[in-house]
């Protein structure tokens, strides 16, 4: 290549060549061998001695396969994509500012929250079964936290209020929205997932069996359900293992006596009672495994909502038993 160098761009009677200073930049121009094959070149050495060199421009032919990376538009579209996916994907999330109406102690750690949604009709109407949930935001507080609607559908289109269990976890968007007062403003969005779908163990007579299981905070979208009402009264065998640490954890307690008028025989569990607890103890897979009683599987439904091992163990368990999957509903 030095060669070829030499032997077309200065003549053997020239001089030396200008210094580099005087040199233009395109006079040191570097060709590949796929080049030459397919280019000509003429170079015509200046007359007069230790005149500024200037090399006759590249053909566009060669111009056109030139890389040049740092301008190659394909190297920049990724990123720009990308910004603009995340922009439609963030913009897609509508946030609607409402009012806290109450904040209440339900229980060791657990909170009722109402929030105000009377003026957002939108909110209200997405809300259309027990089980769904939604997302809430705190001014100023990036991460949003996922909260099941603990209210049944009938609660938000008649009184204009959304009710939550809310555990609150030191450190959490739960802690921060647990200490706000009446008045403060919160944003939501509408109401989300499909919730429980109770068609699938209806009609009643067809499934008289639907057994109900519950941990913690879990029994928020439980309560939706049974508030909503699925027909429980019209079924001979409806029962709700609810589980908690002890009865100062369980929340609900003042509504046992509503649901067991409804149809529904509630079951308290508690992993660590006090002395003097007479109920079941443990855990609540363990005390349905010890109770059991189904007398007709294809005839058994089941809900399920809290603490994945539970959810999992009780799961096997009623499968074990004849109880079709499908049959064992989860809002998630």
């Amino acid at each position: 290549m030095v060669h070829f160098m030499k032997r077309h761009l200065i003549s053997s009677s020239q001089p030396l060549a200008p210094p580099l200073s005087l040199v233009p930049a395109t006079a040191a121009i570097f060709y590949t061998p796929s080049q030459f094959a397919t280019e000509t070149m003429t170079v015509i050495t200046p007359s007069v001695p230790h005149a500024p060199f200037s090399a006759p421009p590249l053909p566009m032919s060669i111009l056109r396969r030139l890389p040049f990376p740092s301008l190659t538009p394909r190297h920049r579209l990724p990123r720009r994509r990308f910004a603009t996916l995340a922009a439609v994907r963030q913009d897609t999330t509508v946030w609607t500012p409402s009012p806290v109406s109450s904040i209440e102690i339900a229980a060791e750690s657990l909170f009722h929250v109402s929030i105000d949604v009377s003026n957002s009709p939108d909110l209200v109407a997405s809300h259309t079964l027990p089980g769904q949930y939604l997302q809430l935001r705190l001014p100023d507080v990036e991460k949003p936290s996922f909260l099941a609607i603990a209210s049944p559908p009938s609660l938000a289109a008649s009184t204009g209020a959304f009710e939550f269990l809310v555990k609150s976890v030191a450190g959490s968007t739960a802690e921060l929205l647990c200490g706000l007062k009446k008045g403060d403003v919160v944003e939501l969005t509408q109401a989300m997932g499909n919730g429980f779908n109770i068609n699938k163990i209806d009609p009643p007579e067809d499934y008289p069996t639907v057994l109900i299981f519950a941990t913690g905070s879990g029994i928020s979208p439980i309560r939706s359900l049974i508030e909503s009402g699925f027909g429980a009264d019209k079924r001979s065998d409806v029962r709700l293992y609810f589980g908690a640490r002890n009865l100062r954890r369980m929340a609900y307690q003042d509504r046992f006596k509503d649901w067991e008028s409804s149809g529904v025989k509630v079951v308290p569990v508690l992993s660590q009672p006090d002395d003097g607890w007479a109920g079941e103890s443990g855990y609540v897979q363990a005390a349905f495994a010890k109770a059991k009683q189904i007398y007709s599987p294809k005839g058994t439904g089941a809900v399920i909502c809290g603490q994945r091992q539970m959810a999992e163990e009780v799961s096997s368990i009623l499968v074990a038993d004849g109880v079709s999957k499908e049959k064992i509903l989860m809002n998630f």
